[in-house]
C-alpha cells in the first residue's frame, strides 16, 4: 500500500448518500438459497486450497522484486498473462499503463566525527539524488517542521523521528506516510538541504521503509531518505550527546517514461455476462524485497478465488473480473487507468474489492451498498462468519487501486484484514514469501471466493452509479 490515502478514503464514506437519489426506489438486492449453498461449498474447498500460497511462491520466485518501470516489471506481466491462463480463466487482456520512471542506483549515510558510524537507509520513492553533509535537527512531527522558523535550517538536515504503533487497522500509517510525502517539501521551505525520517514502519529490525515522496512544484528538491527504526532512535540518542553531523548521499532520481499493463483475467458469467464482480491486487511492488505481503499475496489471493469460481460445475450470473494493476505504489497510476478506460460501463460493474494489507487474516467484512442492498451484505457475511469475520464497527473504504473509480460511484466491499505484524515488513527487504501463513492465505481466499460468487449470483445490484459532479451538479 502507498500513497496518503487516510483523507480520500474519510471522503468516500459519503459514497452511499451521493450514490443517484433515485436508487432508493431499486428493488431490494437479495441471494437465492441455492447461491448461499454453493457459495458455503465453495469456501469450504478454498480453505483446503493452497492455490493461493502457490501462485504467490511462483511470483516471488519466478520474477522477484517488481519496481514500477524496473527490470521485472513486463516480466510480471508476461508471468501475470501466463498464469491467469494456467488457472483456465476463459479470457485474459493487458491495458497499457504509462508512467514516469524513477529509478534507484544507491544510497548511504553516515554519522560523522567522534561518534563517526553508518545509518542504514533507503531513499524515498521520487527522491532527487543528492550528496551533501550537514548538521542534523530533530523533529518530533510534521507540524513541528512544518512550524519551525522560516531559514532555521539553512545548510542543515531535517530529521522527523515519528515511531508508528503496531494496529489491526494500521490507523498509524496515515501519520507515517503524511510525514513520507510532506516531510521533503516541509524541509525545503525552511532552507534544508537534505530530509531523513524515521520509517514509516512498527519493526525494530535494521531495515528501512521505501515509499513514494512528494516535491512542491516550486524549488530544487532535496535528496530524501528513511532511515531504519533503530537507526533513528540511535540517531536520537546521538544527538543527546551533542551537535551531530551527516553525510547523506543518494543517487537515484527520473529517466524517461514507462509502458507496463493493467493485466485482467475474467469467468464468464452464465447470464449476465457483460456484469461484472471485480476483484485484484495491485502487481508492482518496491525494490527491496520480494513483495510478498505488498502485494503478492493480493494478487495470489483474488486470482485463486476466480480460479476456484471457474471451477464450478455453473458459472454465477456475472462475469468475475481480477485485475493484476500496474504501479499503484508510485500513485496508483494503474487504477487510474483502469477507472478511465471503464467510467463509461461504471453500472456494469456489480461491486469491487481489493486485496492490498498483506497476508493476515480477514476479520471484518463490509460495503458501501445502499440500503436496498443491506440485507445481501448480511447474507454475504452469513456465508463468511464461519471464518472468524463479522461486521466489525462497519467502517471501511474501497482498496487504493478502486480509489480513483470509487469516487466516480463505483461500490466497493471492504474484507478487512488483520494488519497488525503488516507494518513491519511494509516496502523494506524482509516483505518475503517467509513471512506470509497459508493457512491465513487460504482463510482470505475462502473469504473472496465466497463474497464474489454471492456478489455475482445476487438478484439486483450493490449501488454502482455515477455521481453527481460536485462542481456541475451534473452527472
Amino acid at each position: 500500500m502507498s500513497v496518503a490515502l487516510k483523507s480520500r478514503l474519510a471522503s468516500l464514506a459519503l459514497a452511499v448518500a451521493l450514490v443517484d437519489p433515485t436508487s432508493v426506489l431499486a428493488a431490494e438486492t437479495k441471494i437465492p438459497a441455492a447461491s448461499i449453498t454453493v457459495a458455503e461449498q465453495l469456501r469450504d474447498r478454498a480453505l483446503k486450497d493452497n492455490t493461493g500460497y502457490e501462485i504467490v511462491s511462483s511470483l516471488t520466485t519466478e520474477v522477484g522484486p517488481r519496481e514500477a518501470g524496473g527490470p521485472n516489471d513486463l516480466k510480471a506481466v508476461e508471468w501475470a498473462k501466463a498464469k491467469f491462463k494456467a488457472l483456465g480463466y476463459d479470457k485474459v487482456w493487458t491495458e497499457p499503463v504509462t508512467f514516469p520512471k524513477w529509478v534507484r542506483h544507491s544510497e548511504s549515510a553516515r554519522v560523522l566525527g567522534a561518534n563517526a558510524q553508518p545509518l542504514y537507509v533507503t531513499a524515498l520513492g521520487g527522491s532527487a539524488a543528492g550528496d551533501v553533509t550537514g548538521e542534523v535537527v530533530r523533529f518530533e512531527s510534521l507540524e513541528a517542521l512544518q512550524n519551525a522558523p522560516a531559514d532555521s535550517l539553512v545548510g542543515k538536515i531535517a530529521f522527523i523521528d515519528f515511531e508508528m504503533k503496531p494496529y489491526r487497522d494500521g490507523r498509524d500509517y496515515g501519520k507515517g506516510s503524511r510525514i513520507r510525502n510532506g516531510g521533503p517539501a516541509a524541509a525545503m521551505s525552511k532552507g534544508a538541504i537534505g530530509f531523513v525520517m524515521r520509517s514509516a514502519g512498527t519493526d525494530s529490525h535494521r531495515f528501512p521503509h521505501t515509499g513514494m515522496t512528494r516535491y512542491p512544484a516550486e524549488g530544487t528538491p532535496i535528496p530524501a531518505a528513511a532511515m531504519s527504526t533503530v537507526d533513528a532512535e540511535q540517531l536520537t540518542r546521538l544527538l543527546k550527546l551533542g551537535p551531530q553531523q551527516v553525510h547523506l548521499k543518494l543517487d537515484c532520481g527520473w529517466d524517461g517514461e514507462f509502458t507496463s499493463y493493467n493485466v485482467v483475467g475474467e469467468i464468464t458469467g452464465r447470464t449476465k455476462p457483460k456484469e461484472y464482480v471485480v476483484i485484484g491486487g495491485h502487481l508492482d511492488s518496491w525494490d527491496l524485497g520480494t513483495g510478498a505481503v505488498d502485494d503478492g499475496a493480493g494478487v495470489a489471493i483474488t486470482m485463486a478465488a476466480g480460479a476456484l469460481i471457474g471451477q464450478l460445475p455453473k458459472a454465477p450470473a456475472r462475469t468475475i473480473r481480477v485485475i493484476a494493476f500496474a504501479n499503484e505504489e508510485q500513485g496508483l497510476v494503474g487504477g487510474k487507468v483502469y477507472a478511465a478506460n471503464h467510467v463509461g460501463g461504471l453500472k456494469k460493474h456489480q461491486i469491487a474489492a481489493e486485496s492490498d494489507f498483506g497476508a493476515g487474516r480477514i476479520y471484518a467484512f463490509v460495503t458501501s451498498a445502499p440500503p436496498y442492498a443491506k440485507n445481501a451484505e448480511k447474507q454475504i457475511l452469513s456465508v463468511l462468519a464461519p471464518l472468524g469475520i463479522d461486521g466489525g464497527d462497519g467502517t471501511g473504504g474501497p482498496g487504493p487501486d478502486l480509489i480513483p473509480f470509487a469516487e466516480k460511484g463505483l461500490a466497493w466491499a471492504s474484507l478487512r484484514q488483520d494488519g497488525t505484524d503488516y507494518f513491519h515488513l511494509h516496502h523494506t527487504p524482509d516483505d518475503t514469501l517467509d513471512k506470509i501463513e497459508p493457512a491465513a492465505l487460504a482463510q482470505n481466499v475462502a473469504a473472496y471466493a465466497a463474497f464474489a460468487y454471492l456478489a455475482a449470483d445476487a438478484e439486483g445490484d450493490f449501488g454502482s452509479a455515477p455521481k453527481p459532479d460536485a462542481a456541475s451538479g451534473k452527472k
